[in-house]
């Protein structure tokens, strides 16, 4: 019998040739998509044109955009490490986002189409007054540059620690293409490119999956491993906030969550305003979430694979790899090692989530600094003017978070943390303002700005507790893994990460 291996120092994994090459075709074929549409038809005659595509756009592209624009590269990376650690539950992610379209779909989506807004936040303004439309439009504005930055260096960072991959070459590329045709196919080239990038992420999750199921023994022997591993765990009805994911978390948090970002952010209603019709906007949000069921379900599947191949030594806690979010490229470098270009299809697949989210990012921050910043302040200006003042400040937020980007690498692995803790404390309060303003008709502009100041309050102060004052990891629900087969000299490193737990025996012959 051959005497099992445990898993190869991360540094011993790497990206070919043929892997960069398929990830720049990626990239070339987003700006492909993005130059012909800037160029077709003599480009964006106005602002409305590059905003929202002169809203003609139908359902399909629509839909297949907002599924692409929420898997950002963080996702894609973080949501099968999270499957791995704690289970399948995470598919309950599926039934928060089921409620959030069907709530979007009848309570806020007729409200900004039938108004015909371009930015959310002027609906502020209509129900409130301007001083809230202001303090709505600057809390996104700094969130979502924020964001996006950290969007396109985070996957960066985890790369360069696992491959080697340089984090400026990264960096650069996807941050300057991304700009690139933001700025000069408007809407337009970010449906499009996130039609081509939504598919690019399906088939990099899909050939992971693919190939793990066959390593293992196929989709039977891969459910019972999970299984025995108590990775199939639905009914998890645990009633502590401080555990990371249950029903109660997915329900009631998820579908808060998902309001937030597809009932009233600037990013998603803008696409929704793009339909042709209000009909057209519903079957997007209709084609959305059948795309956002395929990649959940796709990235689980992919984490429940990788707890089936490295359940006798989890490399984690062999000292293979650092942190969790290093599981997904470490698992595609190992399993595609013999297979050259397949591992630069997740490469794409990864870059792809940073693509769709930072350009659609851009364009809303443009948006909004346009119809709430400029048009009211210079409304003589004419329709050829603000087409270009539009394509300037997507240059310039693009820019913008290209700088993030680069500030985040030299301030360290903290801000990241800090940075998503910002963006979920703004979303939190912003959809309570749109609530209040829609569904209680006797607030008005001095309760939703106290509204707005306790929500940010209480939220940062939740928020900074649990950085703060973490919980542990038996608490957060995290299931144990297994280093019995772990090469000995990282046995004492194993102890230091997490609890252990012996699983049944290995197959005679190793995987691979």
């Amino acid at each position: 019998m051959a005497a099992p291996r445990g898993p190869r120092d991360v540094r011993d994994l790497t990206f070919s040739p043929w892997d960069y090459g398929v990830f720049a075709l990626m990239l070339l074929i987003s700006t492909g998509i993005g130059l012909f549409h800037g160029l077709a038809k003599g480009g964006q005659k106005t602002s409305e044109d590059f905003f929202t595509g002169g809203r003609r756009m139908s359902a399909l592209p629509v839909g297949l955009s907002l599924s692409a624009s929420f898997m950002s590269a963080i996702q894609v990376l973080g949501v099968p490490a999270e499957a791995f650690r704690y289970g399948a539950k995470f598919l309950w992610m599926c039934l928060a986002q089921l409620i959030n379209s069907a709530l979007t779909a009848q309570l806020f989506l007729p409200v900004f189409y039938r108004l015909g807004l371009t930015s959310t936040y002027e609906y502020l303004e209509r129900r409130f007054s301007r001083s809230v439309r202001l303090c709505g439009t600057v809390q996104y504005v700094v969130a979502t540059m924020l964001y996006t930055g950290i969007v396109i260096y985070a996957p960066a960072l985890i790369l360069n620690q696992v491959t080697g991959l340089d984090i400026w070459a990264s960096l650069l590329s996807t941050g300057v293409i991304c700009t690139f045709y933001t700025t000069i196919g408007g809407m337009k080239a970010v449906i499009w490119t996130d039609v081509f990038q939504v598919f690019v992420m399906l088939a990099g999750f899909v050939a992971v999956a693919t190939r793990g199921v066959l390593l293992v023994g196929g989709p039977a022997k891969v459910l019972s491993i999970a299984a025995n591993g108590s990775r199939i765990n639905f009914a998890d009805f645990n009633p502590d906030p401080r555990s990371r994911y249950t029903l109660w978390s997915f329900v009631l948090g998820g579908t808060a969550l998902w309001l937030s970002m597809y009932g009233v952010n600037q990013a998603q209603v803008q696409r929704y305003v793009a339909c042709r019709s209000e009909r057209e906007a519903k079957m997007a949000l209709l084609v959305n979430q059948v795309g956002l069921f395929c990649i959940v379900v796709s990235a689980v599947a992919c984490g429940l694979v990788m707890f089936a191949l490295y359940r006798h030594c989890d490399p984690l806690l062999a000292g293979a790899i650092a942190a969790p979010d290093q599981y997904m490229p470490y698992l595609v470098l190992d399993i595609f090692e013999s297979a050259p270009g397949v591992p630069g299809l997740f490469l794409a697949c990864a870059y792809s989530g940073t693509l769709s989210t930072a350009s659609t990012s851009i364009n809303a921050m443009a948006a909004v600094t346009v119809e709430d910043l400029v048009k009211p302040r210079l409304p003589a200006l004419s329709p050829r003017r603000l087409t270009l003042i539009s394509k300037g400040l997507s240059l310039t937020y693009g820019t913008s978070c290209i700088t993030v980007a680069a500030l985040s690498s030299l301030l360290g692995g903290g801000v990241l943390q800090g940075s998503f803790t910002v963006m979920g404390v703004i979303s939190g309060p912003l959809l309570g303002a749109f609530v209040l303003g829609m569904f209680l008709p006797p607030c008005g502009t001095a309760a939703v700005l106290g509204g707005l100041a306790v929500g940010l309050a209480l939220s940062l102060w939740v928020a900074v507790g649990a950085t703060l004052y973490p919980p542990s990891a038996a608490t957060m629900g995290v299931l144990p893994t297994s280093g019995t087969l772990c090469p000995p000299r990282n046995a004492t490193s194993a102890t230091n990460v997490t609890s252990t737990t012996t699983l049944p025996a290995p197959p005679p012959d190793p995987l691979r």
